[in-house]
């Protein structure tokens, strides 16, 4: 009886589990609708921004955010982690991409990290930041603004986002997109685009935006890859406990038998005795 015991409180324990799985799951796919939602707004507004930079790039060497520096001494890193666990690979395989990548990197480097997770994992971040599940165009302006400051100051020559860049819900992978200096597409022309007030007015103008905009894009990228990797993460872990259910009530079945075996097996015992 205790063995019948022990095998109930595991099943009721498990079915626990999958309860805690399958809810985390379907947060994660909410969140994740959310997040793909709104990147496939931005990627549309980046393509038009795209297009006007294009045609203004040869009028960009005043601007301070596209003239590149003569010498490139100071690098900062700014590390997309995400805000909690349990989401696979996610986090580790992240931070090794960025370790191999700062391990060979010979200029100075600073490193600010976004995401509640790298909080307590990651040491020797110079600045850490709180990103929500669901960026908003205000957190990526706030970000964006502290990362402007950090490179006219001199402080960077050089800032670099290092993410998880969302191929399908099913695979991330680590990669880096160049902040600043901006690069500008090559190529275009400006045709018979009229401009106002002045040329040099919307080209300032449109950098900003395209610098926060490709912020922006990257905390929700981000953000996307990691409500995907949870949700798959949850999915294998409430398969899993289906399966260990269903092993478990064979395994009391078993042992109920052999418990109903044993008691007949002591009855008729004790009738053949008297």
């Amino acid at each position: 009886m205790a063995n019948l015991r022990a095998i109930r409180m595991r099943i009721k324990s498990v079915e626990s589990t999958r309860q805690i799985t399958k809810s985390m799951k379907m947060v994660a796919a909410a969140k994740l609708r959310k997040t793909q939602s709104a990147s496939s707004r931005q990627r549309s507004f980046a393509g038009k921004a795209a297009q006007i930079l294009q045609s203004l790039g040869a009028s960009a060497g005043d601007n301070p955010y596209c003239r590149r520096r003569a010498e490139s001494k100071k690098v900062c890193y700014v590390l997309l982690v995400g805000n909690r666990g349990l989401c696979g690979t996610y986090n580790h395989s992240l931070l090794r991409f960025f370790e191999e990548l700062r391990s060979g990197e010979e200029r100075e480097s600073l490193l600010y990290v976004l995401g509640r997770w790298g909080r307590d994992q990651i040491t020797g971040a110079e600045r850490r930041f709180e990103i929500s599940d669901a960026p908003t165009a205000e957190e990526a302006r706030e970000l964006t603004e502290t990362l402007k400051k950090l490179y006219t100051d001199g402080a960077a020559d050089e800032i670099v986002l290092v993410y998880q860049q969302f191929k399908s819900v099913l695979s991330q992978s680590p990669g880096t997109k160049t902040l600043l200096p901006l690069r500008l597409p090559e190529g275009g022309e400006k045709g018979d685009v009229i401009l106002e007030p002045d040329e040099k007015s919307v080209l300032d103008r449109l950098v900003e935006l395209v610098l926060q905009n490709t912020v922006h894009s990257v905390l929700l990228e981000g953000r996307t890859g990691e409500h995907a990797a949870r949700m798959t993460a949850m999915t294998s872990a409430s398969d899993n406990t289906e399966e260990l259910i269903a092993e478990l009530t064979l395994e009391l079945n078993h042992a109920r038998q052999a418990a109903i075996t044993t008691e007949i097996s002591e009855i008729v015992g004790g009738a053949a005795a008297i």
